[in-house]
């Protein structure tokens, strides 16, 4: 199919997922929309990892080239408050060697490969979504001016994030979909280099039910992730983050590398603090409305898997489209039948994932350093990889999700 004859798209997000399905449906010949929450395009961003299923997905996408990577090759360490430094476990260690970068890194490759003709609108936002057999009414608010149109579409892409508003309009509220699990996370950019830690390099800080981790970056300041456990997700939204933080990682003194970052947390800029959720759902497509990305199926941090997923969904899905061009239903079933296998496995595996960043008790953090230790031995190295989940990661994070989505629909045909 080529030129802009598919239907009239509406895109909902601006980040990395709503931004590849754009790029990717208007290859496949729809003219996409696409409207944010948001002023202005974001910058920056906290850590995020790119694996193996996608870079395949973004070199299809074209977006690879423009994807940088900036794993550092200075070693890792792994610090206590008092200042001791041992050697550390980071994502440098893990199988298959992702990909470290921004998030606004990705984003960026992303919005490079917009076409340049596709309409954005900003501080937009759905306020009502109906649909019938043929298109989906959606009414559109401008919070900038507090006008609203309503407009017509053939197709509605929600990529709007955890707390999706198109997930809500259509689906039914957050309540049935969200699954905490009872961690907070802060995420934030760190100006210049913490105490304690080289230029380029990371630094974790583990103690049971709360972690600090620092990013390092080969050409960029690091990032900071702090990740603390707790009873009362909703108390944790009440006062400002940095106060949360230091009641979380009290009362004990912090030490200089974790006081330097929550001193930096209080100015930083474009924090991330929120609680680990899970969307878990039967399914993402009602009719003529599709979620993908986090809206979908986040399956947390700790997978590591929100940009690869992202990306693997938004190029499946224009796939889909150009093999079913007349026939949504069965383009966005057969879509969400190539794609549920890692995804599912992803959320199932969160809470294995989970022990990687933050650990729940002193044995298991002692565990890890003693196998940090032994790295080098060929007990210590398969004792590593079986923390790592070596065998999980090769054959769903690195896997070419795309590439054997379409082999198996190949074989077996739509019931």
């Amino acid at each position: 199919m080529s030129g802009n004859d598919a239907g009239r798209v509406l895109v909902v997000g601006m980040g990395v997922s709503g931004l590849a399905t754009a790029t990717r449906l208007h290859k496949a010949g729809w003219t996409p929309v696409i409207i944010e929450k948001a002023p202005s395009r974001r910058a920056g961003g906290y850590f995020v990892a790119l694996f193996g299923a996608g870079q395949a997905a973004a070199k299809r996408l074209g977006l690879l080239d423009d994807i940088h990577n900036r794993t550092p090759d200075v070693p890792s360490l792994d610090i206590d408050r008092s200042g001791r430094a041992r050697p550390g476990l980071s994502f440098n260690d893990i199988p298959g060697k992702p990909w470290l970068m921004l998030r606004g890194d990705a984003e960026q490759a992303a919005y490079s490969a917009l076409p340049a003709d596709v309409e954005i609108r900003y501080s937009t936002v759905p306020a009502a979504i109906e649909q019938d057999g043929d298109g989906v009414e959606v009414t559109l608010h401008d919070t900038a001016t507090g006008t609203t149109v309503t407009e017509r579409f053939d197709l509605v892409v929600g990529a709007d994030g955890l707390r999706s508003t198109v997930r809500s309009l259509v689906f039914g509220p957050h309540e049935r979909y969200l699954r905490r699990m009872n961690y907070m996370i802060a995420a934030y950019q760190y100006p210049g280099t913490p105490t304690g830690v080289a230029p380029n390099q990371g630094a974790t800080l583990m103690e049971p039910n709360r972690s600090m981790w620092v990013f390092g970056f080969t050409d960029h300041d690091p990032t900071i992730l702090l990740i603390y456990r707790t009873d009362d997700v909703d108390a944790e939204f009440t006062e400002p983050p940095v106060d949360r933080v230091r009641a979380a990682f009290g009362p004990q003194p912090t030490g200089s590398t974790l006081g330097d970052a929550i001193t930096a947390l209080e100015h930083a800029e474009g924090v991330l603090f929120d609680s680990v959720e899970q969307v878990r759902m039967d399914t993402w497509h009602r009719g003529r409305v599709v979620l993908v990305g986090d809206a979908a199926w986040c399956v947390t941090l700790f997978a590591g898997m929100g940009v690869s997923a992202g990306l693997s969904g938004a190029e499946l899905l224009g796939t889909v489209l150009e093999r079913h061009p007349h026939d949504i239903d069965t383009a966005l079933t057969e879509w969400e039948r190539g794609l549920r296998p890692y995804l599912d496995h992803y959320r199932d595996g969160a809470a294995a994932d989970r022990k990687i960043f933050v650990m729940d008790n002193w044995p298991q953090i002692l565990l890890r350093r003693t196998m940090m230790r032994l790295g080098k031995t060929r007990f210590g190295a398969r004792m590593m990889q079986k923390i790592m989940r070596a065998d999980d990661i090769a054959e769903f994070k690195h896997a070419d999700i795309v590439g054997n989505a379409l082999n198996r629909f190949d074989r077996t045909p739509v019931a």
